[in-house]
């Protein structure tokens, strides 16, 4: 048995998100389904984590195990790739690694990107990229905001009502907040999130920047665990997984 890890890029606008579901399509079954075809061998893919409906992926992470070693790896990726891009769907690159390797459980630190469009008018390129806010956001009093998150703490506050986490306690290793022309940049790395952590965080952080809240009650807000006491969290178009570390 041979183990690969396959590394993918896509735009998660049209599909249900990564994982399989019972209705709609989603990238882990139509790169499953692919894989099984080309290779002659039924594939189950495992993924780095799950990326929910209409997020997009830099480099998501996945592997499989297959009977025979690959023989040519740049053959797959085209092969891949012929099929795979009309749907918005890349291979970026295919590795060989050792049977232990695994691509949950084996991640480090995930890193996840989200942009915001902050001006009058929307990008028409960028549609369904990233999130438009009209109204002018106070980036300093955002980076203010973002301090008070890094570090290991009790995340309930940003938590999703369905999410199976055993535990809210998380550590975000970094934030950093970029701006350029009229498009912010939050960059999140931690080893692991809660589900909607990152849109939730991106959402209460835009209430800050509008002054809608200040920094007092940002804090309080988090300390409070309150899921009800939330913004609305950010939509999933301005979400990317960028990277996953090992």
């Amino acid at each position: 048995m041979y183990r690969y890890q396959i590394l993918i890029e896509y735009v998660g606008t049209s599909f249900v998100g990564w994982q399989i579901q019972k209705k709609g399509r989603s990238i882990q079954k139509i790169v499953q389904q692919t894989l099984s075809q080309l290779l002659k061998q039924k594939i189950v893919l495992y993924g780095s984590g799950r990326t929910d409906s209409g997020v997009h992926a830099l480099e998501q992470s996945a592997h499989f195990d297959v009977k025979n070693k690959i023989q040519n790896v740049n053959k797959i990726i085209k092969s891949l790739n012929y099929f795979l891009n009309n749907k918005m769907i890349s291979i970026i690159n295919i590795k060989r690694k050792k049977i232990n390797f695994h691509a949950r459980y084996s991640a480090k630190e995930r890193i996840y990107l989200y942009l915001i469009r902050n001006s009058l008018s929307p990008s028409i390129i960028n549609k369904d990229r990233e999130w438009h806010i009209r109204k002018k956001l106070d980036l300093k009093l955002i980076k203010k905001g973002s301090k008070k998150l890094i570090g290991k703490h009790d995340f309930s506050t940003f938590r999703s009502s369905n999410c199976n986490a055993k535990s809210p306690i998380r550590t975000i290793n970094k934030i950093i907040i970029s701006k350029s022309k009229n498009q912010i940049k939050f960059k999140f790395k931690s080893k692991s999130f809660l589900k909607n952590q990152v849109r939730s965080m991106v959402g209460c952080l835009k209430y800050l920047g509008e002054k809608k809240w200040n920094l007092k009650k940002f804090e309080n807000i988090i300390k409070m665990k309150d899921r009800k006491k939330v913004a609305p969290p950010a939509p999933a178009c301005g979400l990317y997984l960028e990277k996953i570390i090992y």
